[in-house]
């Protein structure tokens, strides 16, 4: 069975040149998620939410930031899945009625609705479990709305690129993710968190400059989902049923994979190869922060400043990285960057004992991999994906991905465990990272859809 697109090929000539307007405003969704990607949790929330300011009063710190991260991790695997469990069927039926702009409103409304929620999360004597419960629980409930969003989003991506032009715009759109990021996080560490008094006479007693920040990042991310639900289109698969029941949603999701098996079994085995890298992917920014301050000397001052030039970094490299996925194609653009990761990871572990300038070096050249290896393999997957069935496509991206969540984690602790030091865990995400790239570099395509650059795309259709 055959890949329609591998059959007929786009011809350049008539392929239309992407709407600069509804790029941008598809982008800026991106440029939004930084609120809950960069703000909630990874540099603010989440190590507010972890840290000695919900213990009560004579308890052992050590023990209270140990037993809310395991509260964290718990409700943020809960999440994971969840997410798993629906994220395909909640596709397959955006997929059949052109539902997808409702699917990321209704989402994304959820998302900016929790983040602004964590204002409720008030570290006070006597209450400091309940609300430390209470954030974990909003954490986890916007991780579901957000995955599953994100769906939504990564398939709209086809109504505005054509094989030609997805490298590019789907590198627009994590950049534009990065420097949201650093945007947002500037304005908080400059506004609220860093001064002792900050904006409006702020200040961090009880938390305020944190619960602060939420209300500015939830409000964030509610303002900029809004283009992409106003200017992007929306299409129904020609042929597609209007409604399709959820236990028919999970009948087709089943009878999708059998057919990934039988006859493109690539996009299968390109599916279990990328949620395997992608997740050393996300281990690269998860523990960067921790090793950069627990084995390579860094202040927590420091770290934030790591954490913004590693944004600069990362997006730049994405946006830079969009024409050469269009250029040389994903699959050399998704190889070249695992390889590089894959290098300076190693190098980074043996140079531990170089102090802050190995990591600034060694961090910085990884922080410019991440980006466009994530943003390739999004690209990569919507060039494989059917007409009309781009959600369900990435229903099973976001599944796969998921079902790997803790590959990077269990070897970061694995390598500690047979190290005896913090600075071993790099070579556990260094194991992860190569062993996605060797899973990766054997998968073989259909031509015809651009994974290998443009020459890959014949113009004649033969």
């Amino acid at each position: 069975m055959g890949h329609p697109a591998a059959e007929a090929p786009v011809d350049a000539a008539v392929e239309p040149a992407p709407a600069r307007r509804q790029i941008a405003a598809w982008a800026a969704w991106d440029w939004g998620s930084a609120a809950f990607n960069a703000v909630v949790t990874t540099f603010v929330f989440t190590t507010w939410l972890t840290s000695n300011a919900f213990a009560e009063p004579g308890e052992d710190l050590v023990a209270v930031t140990a037993r809310h991260s395991q509260w964290l991790g718990w409700g943020l695997a809960a999440a994971g899945i969840l997410v798993a469990l629906t994220a395909p069927a909640l596709g397959t039926l955006a997929d059949a009625g052109g539902r997808r702009r409702p699917m990321l409103a209704v989402t994304s409304g959820i998302v900016g609705l929790c983040i602004l929620a964590l204002w409720f999360v008030q570290p006070v004597e006597g209450g400091m479990a309940d609300a430390v419960r209470l954030g974990v629980i909003l954490l986890g409930v916007g991780t579901i709305a957000f995955e599953i969003g994100s769906v939504a989003y990564n398939a709209l991506l086809l109504q505005i690129s054509g094989p030609r032009t997805i490298g590019r715009v789907s590198g627009i759109g994590w950049g534009a993710g990065y420097v949201g990021g650093i945007v947002l996080l500037v304005i908080l560490f400059v506004g609220f968190i860093d001064p002792e008094v900050g904006w409006f006479g702020v200040t961090s007693e009880g938390g305020l400059d944190i619960r602060v920040s939420m209300l500015l990042a939830g409000v964030w991310f509610l303002v900029f989902a809004v283009p992409v639900l106003v200017m992007v289109p929306d299409r129904r698969r020609p042929g597609a049923p209007a409604r399709v029941s959820v236990a028919g949603a999970y009948v087709a999701v089943g009878r999708h994979i059998a057919e990934l098996w039988r006859g493109r079994r690539s996009t299968l085995r390109f599916l279990i190869a990328s949620a395997v890298f992608r997740d050393g992917l996300t281990g690269v920014f998860t523990f960067g922060g921790v090793l950069a301050a627990g084995s390579f000397g860094f202040s927590a001052s420091d770290v934030i400043m790591f954490g913004i030039a590693a944004n600069v970094v990362a997006g730049a490299s994405t946006i830079g990285a969009g024409w050469l996925d269009d250029r040389y194609g994903p699959r050399r653009l998704v190889t070249s960057a695992l390889v590089v990761l894959v290098i300076a990871g190693t190098a980074v572990f043996l140079l531990h004992d170089a102090g802050t300038r190995a990591f600034w070096v060694g961090g910085l050249v990884l922080s410019a991999c991440v980006g466009p290896a994530q943003s390739a393999s999004r690209g990569l997957l919507a060039r494989l994906a059917e007409p009309g069935r781009e959600t369900e496509l990435f229903g099973l991206y976001a599944t796969t991905g998921r079902a790997a969540t803790f590959l990077a984690p269990a070897a970061f602790s694995i390598a500690i465990g047979i190290g005896g030091e913090q600075y071993w865990g790099i070579l556990g995400i260094v194991a992860v990272l190569a062993l996605g790239l060797v899973l990766f570099v054997p998968v073989r395509y259909p031509r015809g859809l651009g994974v290998d650059g443009r020459r890959d795309v014949t113009p004649d259709g033969a």
